[in-house]
């Protein structure tokens, strides 16, 4: 079994997931828009995102745009999406390319714990964990 997040965007889901595509080197699959779907009823604007995959090494999600005009996207604290790196090169990078418009709410700091970790919420309202496991002799 595996749980796969699913984002919906007001509208800018592409432009978040151009910029997941960029910090994370990875690849938007699948996009399809409103415009020419049988849900094409449901959004006043055919180009936004009905529907897509984003893969990246490890890290996947599926992502859209909300059809409802008056829908807001709200951000919340129950839920993080906590990525493990095999690198700690690779999460330097990715945290600061997630950090450009964020809320960090914890800069990337050695823990007690033997990590690497840290905590932002990024200008799309996704909260993030970014861990770097330190090997243990």
């Amino acid at each position: 079994m595996q749980v796969t997040p699913y984002f919906t965007f007001a509208g800018n889901c592409e432009e978040a997931l151009n910029f997941y595509a960029k910090a994370f080197h990875g690849q938007i699959k699948n996009l399809s828009r409103f415009e020419g779907s049988p849900a094409e009823e449901m959004s006043q604007d055919g180009n936004k995102v009905l529907h897509a995959q984003f893969c990246a090494k490890k890290l996947q999600f599926m992502a859209s745009d909300s059809g409802d005009k008056d829908w807001k996207a709200t951000g919340g604290n129950m839920v993080h999406l906590s990525i493990d790196f095999d690198e700690p090169g690779e999460l330097e990078k990715v945290f600061k390319a997630l950090s450009d418009g964020a809320t960090i709410t914890m800069p990337l700091q050695d823990t007690f714990w033997g990590a690497r970790f840290g905590m932002l919420t990024d200008k799309f309202g996704i909260s993030w964990m970014f861990n770097y496991d330190y090997k243990q002799d």
